[in-house]
């Protein structure tokens, strides 16, 4: 996770030394990069302005080197610019998938599918309350199908589709 520096309080009047602006210039460059390598569907999620998300469509446009390094300057500066940079940096932290905030996100998921294999029904009615979108039959349906299926020693067929559910459930919460 990228961390964006905060101004020391030992500085007088707010000054910055040029090598702390530089540091926060790349702090946003490389969070405007991480931005560029997102889906769309990803990007949605995100409460962005115009001017960024015309930048970040535009991105995969410049191929050459030295443009694409222009560019990405300008969107580091557009970046700066966004009213909520820390929810910004903690999606795309929940979505590389080699950030710490990732695997705890994923394995979140993983103890919501094993609390619902349990079988307990107070486990299926908590996980509802915590996600209102998920459909109720569906889960009932899929922990049914998956403890079968381990009951028959067959491939957890079942476990894997009631993890998609739970990942697009807590996408769409």
């Amino acid at each position: 996770m990228t961390e964006f520096p905060e101004e020391h309080e030992d500085q007088q009047d707010d000054e910055k030394s040029k090598s702390q602006v530089k540091r926060e210039m790349h702090a946003y460059q490389e969070l405007g990069r991480r931005l560029i390598g997102l889906k769309p569907a990803q990007l949605d999620k995100l409460e962005l302005t115009d001017k960024l998300r015309a930048a970040l469509e535009e991105a995969h446009r410049h191929t050459a080197r030295g443009a694409l390094k222009r560019h990405l300057s300008y969107v580091g500066k557009l970046v700066r610019e966004q009213p909520d940079i820390e929810s910004i940096q903690n999606l795309v932290d929940r979505l590389d998938s080699n950030s710490q905030a990732h695997a705890q996100y994923f394995h979140q998921l993983e103890r919501w599918r094993d609390r619902l294999l349990t079988g307990k029904p107070g486990e299926q009615e908590a996980f509802l309350e915590a996600y209102p979108s998920a459909d109720r039959q569906t889960v009932r349906q899929l922990v049914r199908q998956a403890t079968r299926e381990a009951a028959e020693e067959k491939p957890p067929a079942a476990a894997r589709k009631l993890f998609k559910l739970i990942r697009e459930a807590a996408e769409n919460s």
